[in-house]
Formats: structure tokens, C-alpha cells, sequence
């Protein structure tokens, strides 16, 4: 019996290192594991570098290694430190906690897998728990509503876009001649979306006066087209605010989120005075 309560007592204490934020322990591994996934981002990028690859390769593999084991250990405990290890393994975070860590295993079996290693800086979406900005979840939350609400007018924006590249990619094709790079519609079609985008790689450039007119009709039009979407979305935001506002006015309290995650199943944002999980009903 006092063997369970102590088996009991050691995983909570790993749980509360590793998967909360809050406590001073909770706080410094994250802080260690954040500044560990930046270095080997960081590494990757450099091993691709052919110079500093052929005079650092030793220490650079070395390092990964050192990286890659506390990974693999960081992944064991987390899994061994909740009742319901499988909520972990498939949730987004464990599947990428896997995924970053295997790759320098496999390597042996598979040539050049070194390079999902760069899947790790997906991991840096801790920096959320790590630095309490789950606050700032909500603002997302907020910005989802508004594309979503103004999906329908960005559709049909995006449908006039479609429309307006087709016509002058195709009269770009008539007036322009092969030499000049217009070689297809299609070919055509790409310059004018590049063109509408202010983007501009240059690869292709129109040589007659008719087709410097049209591109610059089409380079002032592409500055335009940029604001459309952005006012939408900001008008449905705006929207958003307001009836934000007036709830706040008329009394209406919001729910303010911790980083504290259940023992059984890891799922996070709970109440900060919430006594058991929204998921699982287990005691957090």
C-alpha cells in the first residue's frame, strides 16, 4: 500500500515538472526544453551548411545525440506520468513530441531522415505555456470567428481575383510575343498573379508599350486588392469587439484559463478555480 502512494507521489511530482507551467520546477524545464529545441533547430540548419558540416560534423551528430536522448526521456516520462498514457500519445503535442525525436533513430535504417529533425521547431509552440500567453488563445479564438464570418465575402473576392488574373494573363499573351517569356496563357496567368501580388520576380517582363501599360494597371490594382480582405476581416473583428464590449457592459463574466494540465487525460485551459477536469472529470 505505501508503495502505491509512493509510486503515486513521484509521478505526480513528474507531472507537475513537466506538463505544468505554474510552479518554479514546472517553469525551469520548460524554460531548459525551449532553449534545447531552439539549439537543435538551429544545429539542423547548420549541418546543412556544407562548410561548417565538414569541419563541425563530430561535434554537431554529438550534440544531436545529447539532444535526442533527453527528448527520448522527456517523451517516456511524459507518457509514464499520466493514468491515460494513449490521451498523450495521439493528442498534437505527443505526436509531434514523437516525431521530432525519432528521426536520428531511424537514421540508421534510413538515409537522410536527419532532416525531419526540423520538425521540432513546431515544438516551439510551448513558448505559450512556457511564457503564460494562453490568454492570448482567446485573441486567435477571436480572429477565427472573424475569417470564418467573412469566409463567404473572401470566397467571392478570391472568385473576382481568379477572374480578373485569367482575362489579363490571356490579353498579356495576344499583345506580348514568346521571346518576352509569355509563352502560354497559363505562363501568362502566373505573371499577372505575380504581378497582382506585388510579388514581381522579374523572370518575366513585358516588352510593348501595351503590355507596360496593362502591368501597370495591374501593379496599382494589386495594392488595392491587398487592403479588400484585410478590411473584411477587420470589420467582422471589429463586429466581434463590440459585442464583446456590450457583454462586458451588461455584466457577463469570462472564464480566465490557467496552463494546468489533468494527470489522466493532459488536457489543458482549465478554470483557474477548477477542481476537476472539463474532459476526463478527473481530479486536478
Amino acid at each position: 500500500m505505501n508503495t502505491k502512494k509512493t509510486n503515486t507521489t513521484w509521478k505526480n511530482k513528474i507531472h507537475e515538472i513537466i506538463y505544468e507551467a505554474d510552479t518554479p520546477m514546472g517553469k525551469w524545464f520548460d524554460i531548459v526544453l525551449f532553449i534545447l529545441i531552439i539549439i537543435s533547430v538551429i544545429l539542423v540548419m547548420l549541418e546543412s551548411v556544407k562548410e561548417i558540416d565538414a569541419k563541425y560534423h563530430d561535434a554537431l551528430y554529438a550534440f544531436e545525440w545529447v539532444v535526442t536522448i533527453f527528448f527520448s526521456i522527456e517523451y517516456i516520462l511524459r507518457i509514464i506520468s499520466i493514468k491515460k498514457p494513449l490521451k498523450y500519445v495521439f493528442s498534437f503535442y505527443g505526436i509531434i513530441d514523437f516525431i521530432s525525436t525519432i528521426p536520428l533513430y531511424i537514421s540508421y535504417f534510413f538515409a537522410g531522415s536527419q532532416i525531419f529533425l526540423a520538425v521540432r521547431a513546431l515544438r516551439l509552440l510551448r513558448v505559450f505555456r512556457i511564457l503564460k500567453l494562453v490568454k492570448f488563445i482567446g485573441e486567435a479564438s477571436e480572429l477565427t470567428r472573424a475569417l470564418k464570418a467573412s469566409r463567404a465575402k473572401i470566397a467571392v473576392f478570391i472568385y473576382v481575383v481568379i477572374i480578373l488574373s485569367i482575362i489579363m494573363g490571356t490579353l498579356m499573351y495576344y499583345i506580348e510575343s514568346d521571346d518576352t517569356g509569355f509563352t502560354s496563357i497559363p505562363r501568362s496567368i502566373y505573371w499577372t498573379i505575380v504581378t497582382l501580388t506585388t510579388v514581381g520576380y522579374g523572370d518575366i517582363a513585358p516588352q510593348t508599350h501595351w503590355g507596360q501599360f496593362i502591368a501597370t494597371l495591374i501593379m496599382i490594382l494589386g495594392y488595392g486588392i491587398i487592403a479588400v480582405p484585410t478590411g473584411i476581416v477587420t470589420t467582422e473583428f471589429a463586429k466581434n469587439n463590440k459585442q464583446k464590449g456590450n457583454a462586458v457592459d451588461n455584466g457577463s463574466n469570462f472564464v480566465h484559463t490557467n496552463t494546468q494540465s489533468c494527470p489522466n487525460c493532459s488536457a489543458e485551459g482549465h478554470r483557474d478555480n477548477a477542481k476537476h477536469c472539463y474532459n476526463c472529470g478527473g481530479i486536478i
